[in-house]
């Protein structure tokens, strides 16, 4: 593996905040990371004027810019209180929320976002925001969620999804986050029974030679990530289930942060998240961090 632990800037922390309640406490967990970080934090707040200055008058833009402003101030002051630490900056954007995160993050930032925002249905596990950040982002990407009361406390264990050599620089990622954290790293691979046998029963007797497969990619990146970052306690697991969601959903109630890559759903145009990411995203009890794929196998599904 390229690169050893030094190398591995983490970046700035970014977050989008909109006054929801989501948004507050992903803007403290974004407070927290720069903390571990030694990083700045970077609060956005998009007040979309170019877009309202159509239907608006000039004293309400003006209330909106205010009122974003005050947003700002609130949420700084907040952070302080907790973090006094932490080098805050604030960005009132023109734009829209999405393309102002992306624009912000630039080349390394890591952007946090809240669960859900403002608007839309108060059932809705992810709002559309996150979703369209999470799918178009060239750079990492947690969505906040689940709380510590749902797991009783921290639970120091950062959680990776491997699917197989090219999620190397994902659990890179997620090694880095243990490593500040001071916490263990579980590499979790888990492999869909069906899928890799396909759907004729007579070759469900090679489930255990197909097992063996799935251990033999698994180990191959924990070694490397031993061999980095040699003062971590690495536990590698490999799973096989008719579902793959369903085991990192779980796994997800006894980490304080799941890593995993950011892969597309293949034969769509656009921006999309694969059905797993997309699950994990709506269901994780846990942040969920995406680290985007580059090169080989970034089109598969996760």
């Amino acid at each position: 593996m390229e690169g050893t632990t030094g190398r591995l800037e983490l970046g700035a922390v970014i977050v989008g905040v909109d006054g929801s309640k989501p948004a507050r406490r992903a803007a403290l967990w974004a407070a927290a990371e720069a903390a571990r970080r030694d990083s700045p934090l970077h609060i956005v707040h998009a007040a979309d004027t170019d877009s309202r200055v159509l239907y608006l008058s000039v004293e309400g833009i003006e209330r909106v810019r205010n009122a974003g402003h005050e947003l700002l101030q609130a949420t700084a002051a907040a952070i302080r209180d907790q973090y006094p630490g932490v080098r805050i900056t604030t960005e009132l954007s023109r734009s829209s929320a999405v393309p102002s995160l992306h624009r912000t993050a630039g080349l390394r930032g890591t952007v946090v976002v809240g669960n859900r925002g403002l608007g839309g249905f108060e059932s809705l596990m992810l709002g559309s925001v996150g979703l369209k950040v999470a799918a178009g982002a060239t750079t990492p990407v947690i969505v906040v969620r689940g709380t510590e009361s749902e797991k009783g406390g921290e639970t120091g264990v950062v959680l990776a999804a491997v699917r197989d050599e090219h999620d190397a620089e994902c659990a890179r990622y997620a090694a880095r986050e243990a490593e500040l954290r001071q916490a263990s790293l579980r590499l979790l691979h888990v492999w869909n029974v069906l899928e890799s046998a396909g759907l004729a029963v007579t070759m469900l007797d090679n489930v255990e030679g197909m097992a063996g497969e799935q251990v033999h990619q698994l180990t191959a990146v924990a070694d490397r990530i031993r061999e980095e970052f040699p003062a971590l306690t690495v536990q590698a697991d490999a799973e096989g289930s008719l579902t793959v969601a369903g085991v990192l959903v779980e796994a997800s109630h006894h980490a304080d942060l799941l890593v995993m890559g950011g892969r597309r759903s293949p034969g769509y145009i656009g921006r999309t998240l694969g059905r797993t990411t997309h699950s994990l995203l709506h269901h994780a009890h846990c942040p969920v961090q995406l680290i985007p794929r580059h090169g080989p196998g970034h089109g598969s599904e996760s």
